[in-house]
């Protein structure tokens, strides 16, 4: 397999040593750009790898698709991290890179002799990634500092659930890992303006994200809906809490969302769905008054609505107003906006004559050409090409191997 990057990022080395999504999606991000992101993994593999779903016909070699969704475009090495030679090894390796990430729990990296401060002192202009639930004390010493956290736990703690629902009594996760991605991107910006400071600087810079303020930053009014006008936040529905109709709506064959925020749109709406009563109804002459009135403006529009197929409501609503259809994976899989934009994007499935299908990167660059996307590494597919870069001989690779401190892939 082809590792060589290509794109807007061609020329950075990234050390990797994250696992589970928050940190593999920030450095696939990178890599999807052009990064070299070399994964650095145990010997046991992140854990990822043994998550599913698999191929029906992959064999041996399968890779997962959580594992080739969130690692394409990068190699993987592995390193013993608990022997004093493996720590040694990651430390000849960031004097070649650029950036390292990582998203254990606090403290773990200084344990291992893996500091920020260490690994600054063999690379002066290292930019250093740090995810956590909490964040790094330095920048502010949390009281859940050192506790554990995953998505679920960034979506409750950040105020996200409590925005997310049918009704009030009921708070929703919400269906993506966002308390995983939204950290996971936060970072990957933090990485490149820590670089372009670096570069400016000469300096070494920490860059950390936690999971909790990465989610709150996103539930952006329930911040100031509660300092404004002291109202805490509660699940918001299926519609939006400024306008009407602005929400999701039932038709003959599933739902459709309207985001008619303006009159004009309600006019249009009307026109085109020969909802005369509802046009000319008191109730509903401007924005502010159909949002007072929803729970009748719903039982109206039902009456037109639930007359309609999802592709007969686009047929006449699409383009002369925001419309969309809520779309299941197959819809989306056939849906010709997703094609033309490529953002359903094919990767090698090894023991597959088949390959799979990844989600694509929605940023898109004039003058870059977009290299296209290489499976996911199978572990310790790259140990020895690495190790070879930085000056390890055939040699000194089959002695490592012999201790256990690498795995190159046979």
């Amino acid at each position: 397999m082809s590792t060589e990057p290509t794109g807007v990022l061609q020329g950075i080395r990234v050390l990797d040593l994250t696992r589970m999504l928050a940190g593999p999606f920030c450095t696939m991000l990178l890599a999807d750009h052009g990064a070299e992101v070399i994964k650095i993994e145990s010997p046991a593999g992140d854990p990822t790898r043994l998550a599913g779903p698999f191929a029906s016909n992959g064999g041996a070699k399968a890779l997962g698709g959580f594992f080739q969704s969130v690692n394409r475009n990068k190699k993987s090495v592995v390193l013993d991290l608990r022997q004093q030679e493996g720590v040694a090894i990651l430390k000849k390796l960031v004097e070649t890179a650029d950036v390292v990430v990582e998203n254990f729990r606090n403290g773990v990296m200084e344990e291992m002799g893996l500091s920020f401060d260490e690994l600054k002192a063999c690379n002066p202009t290292l930019v250093f990634a740090s995810i956590s639930g909490f964040g790094d004390a330095r920048n502010g010493e949390s009281p859940y500092a050192n506790w554990p956290a995953f998505d679920p736990i960034a979506q409750a703690v950040g105020g996200l659930v409590s925005m997310t629902g049918p009704r009030s009594d009921m708070p929703t996760r919400v269906g993506s890992s966002l308390g995983d991605i939204v950290p996971g991107m936060y970072a990957a910006f933090g990485i490149l303006a820590a670089l372009h400071r670096a570069k400016q600087s000469g300096e070494a810079q920490h860059v950390d994200v936690a999971m909790a303020d990465s989610i709150l930053s996103i539930c952006e009014s329930l911040v100031y809906n509660y300092s404004y006008a002291g109202k805490s936040s509660s699940p918001a529905g299926n519609h939006h809490h400024l306008a009407a109709p602005a929400g999701l709506f039932k038709v003959k064959d599933g739902w459709v969302s309207i985001a008619a925020m303006q009159d004009a749109h309600w006019d249009i709406l009307c026109q085109q769905l020969n909802m005369n009563d509802l046009h000319t109804d008191p109730r509903f002459s401007d924005a502010l008054k159909r949002k007072e009135h929803l729970e009748a403006l719903e039982e109206g529009m039902a009456r037109y609505l639930l007359q309609l197929t999802k592709f007969e409501f686009m047929e006449r609503l699409g383009g002369l107003l925001p419309v969309a259809p809520v779309q299941d994976a197959r819809e989306i899989f056939n849906d010709p906006h997703f094609a033309a934009r490529n953002m359903l994007i094919e990767v090698e499935e090894p023991g597959c004559k088949d390959n799979k299908v990844v989600a694509g990167t929605p940023v898109k660059f004039s003058e870059t050409a977009f290299g296209g996307f290489k499976r996911a590494p199978l572990k310790g597919e790259h140990t020895q090409q690495v190790l070879s870069e930085v000056g390890f001989s055939e040699s000194d690779i089959g002695h490592l191997v012999n201790d256990s401190t690498i795995v190159c892939y046979q």
